[in-house]
Formats: structure tokens, sequence, C-alpha cells
């Protein structure tokens, strides 16, 4: 398949790397003229768990004038409708559309191109953009997978055919539970990427600190009451059925139990730096409403209180307006929220 990988960013770059690296006919997009021009010159060069330099074909939208087969969306989903639009002309007429998006963005995209040419991706993994041509990988290798589905559990030849291709960087697993899937996904995210945010460090950093790694447990226990209430069945991850090593209930002994292995549940992604803390950095808007915003809202559809998940929100707005900044103080400001 013509493949284009739309969203060149931090996970865009590590993946067209080693989809070119394996000989895959792909094309890497990006806004960014300077990681562009960088790439096409010295190739991609990805670094962190790995080493490699691969030379790979990156272009600007502007230049794009092929149609393409499949679609890897790797942007911001915050304005998914609005470039799947602009896209369509660059699009064969069966054009897949797989997003590799955090949150539940099949939704965003099924408008536009229909649920039949939708597919989603849950990423096991993460990378840095360090930009000029470099990224890094901060996943160990051997932890890296893909979860790929359908939201209607349908499964066809071009399923298998994307399957087939993003093998070729690690493992897929083909859902018959999508759906609970992302859940599985947003679960980790709105924890992890939401405290590494807050905080201003790694994932290691949110869980390994006492103080921060409460806030991850009661962030935790928030998404799976809501899938709970919501009758979605979160699957497990790799292999862990991550609901039953971490849902306490009224259970004091496995709640204490449950806080000592979150930091050994993450500790082959310690290294990550959040996409919404690297958004932050550079000064962006980010994607929280498309993860915490998204255990908050299902809360308040099902009845289930978030305030966790709330405050994370309100705290990352508050960086993006000023009124904070990322800092492992941030964690005072959850210390009046009931546990």
């Amino acid at each position: 398949m013509k493949t284009v990988i739309y969203g060149a960013g931090s996970l865009g770059t590590v993946l067209g790397a080693y989809l070119s690296k394996a000989g895959a006919d792909v094309d890497l997009v990006t806004r960014n003229r300077e990681h562009v021009d960088a790439m096409n010159k010295n190739g991609a060069h990805i670094t962190g768990t790995v080493d490699m330099t691969v030379p790979v074909h990156a272009l600007t939208p502007d230049e794009m004038t092929e149609k393409y087969e499949l679609v890897l969306l790797l942007t911001k989903q915050l304005d998914n409708v609005n470039v799947l639009r602009g896209l369509q002309k660059n699009m064969t007429d069966d054009c897949i559309v797989c997003t590799l998006q955090n949150g539940l963005p099949e939704l965003s995209v099924s408008e536009v191109v229909g649920e039949d040419r939708t597919m989603g991706c849950t990423v096991a993994w993460g990378a840095t953009l360090h930009g000029r041509g470099v990224s890094e990988l901060t996943s160990e290798p051997d932890s890296m997978s893909f979860g790929l589905g359908r939201m209607n559990g349908k499964k066809d030849e071009k399923l298998y055919a994307v399957k087939a291709l993003l093998e070729k960087m690690c493992p897929v697993e083909i859902e018959d539970n999508f759906m609970g899937v992302r859940w599985s996904k947003l679960l980790i995210n709105a924890t992890f990427s939401g405290m590494s945010a807050v905080i201003g460090g790694t994932f290691g950093d949110a869980a390994e600190n006492r103080e921060s790694r409460v806030c991850c447990q009661n962030l935790i226990k928030e998404c799976i009451d809501v899938a709970a209430a919501a009758g979605i069945k979160i699957e497990p991850v790799q292999g862990k059925d991550i609901v039953k090593l971490l849902d306490y209930k009224r259970n004091g002994l496995k709640k204490k139990l449950a806080f000592a292995i979150i930091p050994i549940c993450i500790k082959k992604h310690r290294l990550l730096k959040a996409s919404m803390l690297q958004d932050l950095e550079k000064g962006r808007k980010c994607e929280v409403d498309a993860i915490n915003g998204v255990v908050c809202a299902y809360g308040k559809k099902y009845g289930v209180p978030t305030p966790y998940n709330d405050k994370v929100c309100e705290i990352i707005h508050g960086v993006e307006d000023g009124k904070y900044t990322c800092t492992s103080d941030n964690v005072k400001l959850f210390k009046s929220l009931k546990k």
C-alpha cells in the first residue's frame, strides 16, 4: 500500500524510520520545514534505546501530490475533521485512515471517511522529538507493541494488510474489543501522560515519587470506575490485566499492593516524556481534553466523580494560560481532593 504518515513528529518519525528501513513505500509528512529538510538530507536519526539513521522521504503538507491507500494519522486530534477533509484530495476512493492518536479519535475520523474506512491503533511505546531529523525512542525495544482494530470489530483483508505493515516495526495484536483496548491506553495516558505534564517530568518521575504516585493511583481508579459504569471492558496491556492488578475497590491491603506496583508496571516506559508536556514546553495547546477530558466527560455522563482527572485538566489548562508552570510542586494542588 502507498502509505503516508501524516504528522511525522516524535512517534511518526520513529515509525517512519522503521517502516522505511524495512522497505515500505511510505512518505513522512509534517509542517516542520527544518525537520523535513534534515530528514531528506541526512535521514531520520533515531536515538535513545536504539541508535540508527535511516534514509526516508519527507515532505510538508503543501508538497503532497500523490494519492495514498493508507493514512497513518499521528497529528494532534484537536482538529481531525478539518485535517481529514483537507486530505481527501490525496486519498484513493477506498483509502483507509488508521489513527494512532491518543484518546478516542475513531469517532471524529469515521465522521469524515466512514466507519468502514476507519481503523484505530494503540501505541505501546513512546518517543520525544528533538527536531532537525532527530527523534528519541524512549521505550525498550522488547516492550513495544501495537493494538489494531475497528470500532465494530470487523476483520478483513485490509485490516491484515495494515497489521503486516506495522509488524515491520514491532508486534501487532488484532483486537476483538478494540474500544476496550482504547480505554486501556486512555487509562495509561490519563494517568502517566497527565501527571508527566503536570509535574514536568517523565512517566518514571510520576510513578516513583510517592506524592505524585498517590495522584496516579487515584487517576487509575477513576478511569476503571468510569469504564465500568459505561459497560466498557478494559482489555489487558501486553498480557497484563491492569484492572485486576490495580483496582482495589474497598480493599485496603489491595490498595497498598496496587500502590507499590505502579512503578513496576511502568518501568519499561519510565523514560517516556508525555507528548502533552512536549507541547506545553513549546508553548502549544495540548490534547488534555482528548485524554483526561474524555474520562471527565464519561464520568459526568455515567454519574462517576472524577476529581483527579478534573484537576489534571484544570492544571494543564492553567499552564496553557500562564497561571501555572510544569513543576513537581503542582502535586500540592491535589491535596484538597478526597483520596
